[in-house]
């Protein structure tokens, strides 16, 4: 699937004001913004749009070139959250600066195969992005993450103790914070998130679903599949919420598989769909080209 945003626009050496705004459809929208930033002298080199006719909601997202612009990024936000109090978006807009590094924090459990692809993509400067800390509730990935130079904490989960959980938890969440994360990726991490978590993370934690949601929710969703004599299987990334695998959709694929498959292969198969799909997800999530709608998403 080609969006036109597989190359790594983060790690271009031409810095971007990114502009992302959602706010009820009307005749002007458009000629609204792109006369504020033509007035500002704003060279856009990008503009996607697009309206949901079931709810008469506008999206757009911008890209700037900053060096176009007299003036940097927060009064660029001043002045653009007087155009966005116009258009009635309230707070559904941002403006982001490409050249602040992004910044990304990783959960795992034992499962390697998507943290072994993002330290890769990393390594080789796929993503320009540091990665704060890979905290894990087992310690079988910490060698590889060590390796890489980042450091890894080890915070057990206890398997029938809630208030065990609950304190680990609060010890995730502190390690995470700790780096100011613009994105929670969870990498196969096999724990369910409380819900005052999901709230705090809301619009920054992606999780991986190595099912092609919404179908085969939950656990072993591969078995579910083999027993369904399903013909094609997927891998969801979407927004974690409080609600198990119903958060917002970020991207799908999908892989065929046959009856003579065995769960084996359903399994080795998937795999290489969850580690694409994730990627996708989390490129799309830090090139601020997401927009959320309700339980929806739109991305450009």
């Amino acid at each position: 699937m080609d969006r036109g945003w597989d190359n790594w626009r983060v790690s271009s050496n031409e810095r971007r004001y990114v502009i992302r705004l959602g706010c009820p459809d009307r005749a002007g929208v458009v000629a609204r913004i792109s006369g504020f930033l033509a007035e500002a002298g704003g060279w856009i080199v990008e503009a996607a749009y697009h309206t949901d006719p079931d709810t008469n909601w506008f999206f757009t997202r911008q890209e700037v070139r900053a060096e176009s612009l007299p003036f940097g990024v927060d009064e660029l936000r001043r002045r653009f959250g007087e155009v966005a109090r116009e258009l009635s978006a309230k707070s559904d807009w941002t403006v982001t600066d490409t050249g602040r590094r992004r910044r990304v924090a990783i959960l795992v459990s034992k499962e390697g195969h998507c943290l072994y692809d993002l330290l890769g993509r990393v390594h080789s400067g796929e993503l320009d992005v540091d990665i704060t800390a890979v905290v894990g509730n087992h310690a079988d990935l910490a060698g590889i993450t060590r390796a890489h130079g980042i450091p890894f904490h080890h915070v057990p989960f206890p398997a029938a103790d809630p208030e065990g959980k609950a304190a680990s938890f609060a010890q995730l969440r502190q390690l995470v914070d700790a780096g100011s994360p613009d994105a929670i990726v969870l990498a196969r991490f096999m724990q369910v998130v409380p819900a005052e978590l999901c709230a705090e993370w809301a619009g920054r934690a992606l999780n991986i679903h190595h099912s092609f949601l919404p179908s085969f929710v939950g656990a072993r969703p591969y078995h579910q599949a083999h027993q369904r004599g399903v013909k094609l299987i997927g891998a969801t990334c979407h927004y974690v919420t409080a609600e198990l695998d119903q958060g917002p959709i970020v991207e799908q694929d999908v892989i065929r598989v046959d009856h003579g498959d065995s769960v084996a292969d359903m399994v080795r198969k998937g795999r290489d769909i969850e580690k694409v799909v994730l990627a996708r997800g989390l490129r799309a999530h830090l090139e601020s080209r997401i927009l959320l709608h309700g339980n929806k998403t739109v991305v450009f």
